[in-house]
């Protein structure tokens, strides 16, 4: 359908002259506009988070740029949220006329944030609160969209051009107090530079951070130094979680945000420098990472989260590969695959961040290994938790120890307990001890009940047992807490003899490669393991062996055990030190200590290392040594009189 020139050219007129009128009208009335704008944010700042919003002046400069004074906003009896004196900003009309909100420029002078919490009540709660849409709705969130909707709006109102002179950033945590003062914050070209002053408790430092910011095509390159001597220094984590943490130097870098089709990519990396970590439950001194470096690809799908395998992490010369997955297509089901390619095992040891396997220095080894884990968790269907982890060694060896010589377990060697970071009394662990008890000359009975409690594939595995991992992570996991662990007889022996008690994760780091090294290089019989094992536990207050306990407990030899003494002395080895509170005060055992019993020797019974006949005419457990000074017994009063003793007879001879 062809149409006249004449009609195309006045219908174009037309529409110029209706733009024509709405810019004028834009123009004249952007200001009421704006006040009513004004009038809507402070509205739903009321009704939806209870919080007073307010602008004391407002104007157009132009068609675009918006001159703000005195903007506060803050919650309803709690401190003000953000107050800031002059803001200046400018936004895209043509934008804005769709629907997008996109801020071109933005000046701020003279303002701040501050994030407060006076016991439990924080003045920003009313703004974690999901939508009332949102909470009433019951459609499945799909993560892509919802992830790339944020992030756009956010970095839609991120400016391209930003000037920040005078602004603070604030927390009061119940009086732990952070500040970071922005003297100055340019972005202008793409380029961004600020400095910033950090004060915190014993805690003064000048950063520096610049580096490429392109927030509308969603790029980045940003680079943090400390201006001062030294490290830069976490500030408000050390105050609040006892934990302290400094870097030389971090870059973050985003490369690319893509959402194609239903898949969010999400691609970049990070870098940090010199990161030294000191807590509590880490380790007992400094750990520090020399250089590390994680080159990340998030995917996003409707259903699922997850940081893809080709993503790589690098901790000095070690490099992993690592898949994690979130997913609730069906169920809701959690992955996590560990994939180390082959590498030299010097290359390894140098790598262990310092201050976390100090057992480990001065190390060499020989030969090369690559290692695989495989990990799935489904919430629903928890028993068919999945946990595969491989080792491949090849042609691997220890050709020097370090701290932990594990060779000193095949000869004569003095062990010392740790308690409470109390060092014990010493123990000599050989024959010149003369509590020292050989193997072939503990009961048979102690032997195979131990055995039975402690780790009963004790002589076919190698250090680990991947059931007993499954079990353990399956109980933590549904009580929520660490409450059981995996514990085979190899790891206590080394936790024993060449760590501590401290529950940090460089022990538990260190126990588990100490072990795989002792296990897997044959560096000592299973047969010298146990015997060791069996002289140098705990088995009372002061009890160190079982040379010691037979004869504390039952005033004989750890050959002449008895099945019940055998049973009971298995029992207390997890709490030997509480072993008194088993029994009542007429010194005998107490139902539910008998129920455990029980319940071993039938199940030893089950697994036939016990016949019905090694029961036979057994006495009930009898404490007879010194430690049934620890038990209260009450003692019954030799004066009192029995109820019947003087009673007469209603009927009797005269």
């Amino acid at each position: 359908m062809n149409f006249p020139k004449q009609k195309i050219y006045k219908a174009l007129k037309i529409l110029g002259i209706v733009i024509l009128v709405l810019c004028i009208g834009l123009y004249y009335f952007r200001n009421s506009l704006l006040k009513q704008a004004i009038a809507k944010v402070t509205h739903k700042m009321a009704v939806q988070y209870n919080s007073n919003f307010s602008v004391e002046e407002a104007s157009f400069d132009g068609l675009s740029t918006i001159h703000l004074t005195d903007v506060v906003l803050a919650p309803i009896n709690a401190d003000t949220l953000v107050k800031i004196k002059n803001v200046e900003t400018s936004i895209s009309l043509s934008n804005l006329l769709i629907g997008d909100v996109q801020v071109g420029t933005l000046k701020v002078d003279n303002g701040y944030i501050q994030l407060v919490k006076k016991g439990k009540k924080r003045n920003f709660d009313a703004f974690l609160k999901r939508d009332k849409e949102e909470t009433e709705s019951n459609e499945k969130r799909k993560y892509a969209s919802f992830a790339y909707r944020i992030i756009s709006k956010v970095l839609n109102l991120v400016p391209t051009d930003m000037d920040l002179k005078n602004f603070k950033f604030k927390i009061d945590d119940n009086g732990k107090q952070t500040t970071v003062d922005v003297d100055k914050l340019v972005l202008s070209d793409k380029q961004l530079e600020t400095n910033l002053h950090v004060q915190a408790k014993d805690f003064d430092q000048r950063w520096n951070i610049k580096g490429f910011a392109d927030p509308r095509n969603k790029k980045a390159d940003i680079r943090f130094f400390n201006l001062d001597t030294g490290a830069i220094r976490v500030p408000y984590l050390d105050q609040r979680y006892n934990l302290k943490a400094s870097f030389d130097s971090i870059r973050l870098n985003v490369q690319n945000i893509d959402k194609s089709g239903s898949e969010l990519h999400i691609d970049g990396y990070t870098s940090i420098a010199n990161l030294k970590i000191n807590h509590p439950k880490i380790a007992s001194k400094d750990v520090v990472i020399k250089n590390a470096r994680f080159d990340y690809r998030f995917l996003l799908g409707d259903s699922f989260i997850s940081i893809d395998s080709t993503s790589t992490m690098q901790l000095n010369k070690i490099k992993v590969r690592p898949y994690i997955s979130y997913d609730t297509e069906k169920d809701t089901v959690y992955t996590l695959k560990v994939d180390i390619p082959k590498m030299k095992a010097q290359d390894f040891i140098v790598s262990l961040p310092d201050g976390l396997f100090k057992h480990f220095q001065g190390m060499q080894a020989t030969g090369n290994f690559d290692y695989k884990l495989d990990f799935k968790f489904n919430k629903n269907k928890p028993n068919t938790l999945v946990f595969d982890s491989k080792l491949n060694k090849e042609d691997l060896r220890i050709t020097k120890y370090g701290e932990a010589d594990l060779n000193k377990l095949n000869g004569e060697f003095v062990y010392r307990a740790i308690i409470q970071n109390v060092l014990q009394r010493p123990v000599l662990v050989g024959n010149a001890n003369p509590n020292y008890t050989p193997l072939d000359q503990i009961s048979p009975y102690l032997r195979k009940c131990v055995l039975t409690t402690e780790d009963p594939s004790f002589f076919s595995h190698r250090g680990f047992i991947n059931e007993a991992f499954k079990q353990s992570i399956l109980k933590n996991i549904r009580t929520k807490k660490f409450s059981r662990g995996a514990s085979t007889i190899s790891m206590q022996l080394i936790k024993n003899v060449f760590l501590t008690r401290e529950k940090t994760l460089s022990r538990k780091l260190e126990e588990i490669l100490l072990v795989y090294i002792l296990e897997n290089n044959r560096i000592v019989s299973k047969e010298r393991m146990l015997e060791v094992y069996f002289n140098i536990i705990e088995w009372g207050p002061n009890v160190y062996g079982i040379g010691e306990a037979s004869h504390f407990y039952f005033q004989k030899s750890p050959a002449d055990l008895n099945v019940d003494e055998c049973l009971y002395l298995a029992t207390i080895i997890p709490k030997p030190r509480k072993f008194m509170y088993q029994f009542n005060d007429q010194g005998n055992l107490k139902d539910y200590a008998i129920k455990n019993q029980k319940f071993l020797k039938n199940l030893m019974f089950r697994r036939g290392l016990l016949v019905p006949e090694d029961t036979t005419g057994i006495l009930p457990v009898y404490i007879s040594g010194n430690a049934r000074s620890f038990i209260k017994i009450k003692v019954p009063d030799s004066t009192a009189v029995k109820n019947d003793s003087l009673a007469v007879d209603d009927e009797f001879d005269l």
